[in-house]
């Protein structure tokens, strides 16, 4: 896919570590990260011309990385091998900041994908519980459960934590 309009290429080169963090909170794995990323960018840059136009074009990218995340949790996952490695990542110095807090890091990867994906959504997203469901394809009390669980899951994580160095 090739977008011909520098509004989306200065877009991308804008906002891309942005995106990639917001995937990495997501995914916690660089390589679906990125695939993240670039099957949202894409999606955005098909239609671009409407995207736009719109208050919020990154918030256009970030919804339809929720929406590919919940696609993702209904189908079957399949793995595909490749030959050679994709290219290097280029370092972005807040994701290695994040990725270097092993505490931080080890209790959100232990959540399950789609209650890490609501607890970004309301505390990150500062979304409400109306537009989450609506984003997962969810029920607003599923969108409560699985804040309720996920916090309580690292409230439990940070309890041992402090029993273990206290």
């Amino acid at each position: 896919m090739r977008v011909d309009d520098p509004t989306f290429e200065n877009f991308v080169a804008q906002r891309l570590p942005a995106l990639y963090r917001y995937a990495m909170v997501l995914t916690q794995n660089r390589h679906d990260a990125e695939d993240l990323v670039q099957e949202a960018l894409t999606r955005t840059g098909l239609r671009w011309s409407a995207v736009r136009r719109k208050d919020s074009p990154e918030g256009y990218v970030r919804t339809a990385m929720i929406r590919i995340m919940a696609n993702r949790w209904r189908r079957p996952r399949r793995e595909v091998s490749v030959a050679a490695p994709p290219e290097p990542v280029a370092e972005d110095l807040g994701l290695a900041r994040l990725l270097d807090d092993a505490g931080v890091r080890s209790r959100v990867a232990e959540l399950p994908p789609r209650t890490r994906a609501v607890l970004v959504l309301r505390y990150v997203e500062e979304r409400s519980d109306e537009e989450i469901a609506r984003l997962l394809g969810c029920s607003r009390s599923s969108v409560k459960s699985q804040a309720s669980r996920g916090l309580a899951r690292l409230r439990e994580a940070v309890d041992r934590t402090e029993v273990d160095h206290g």
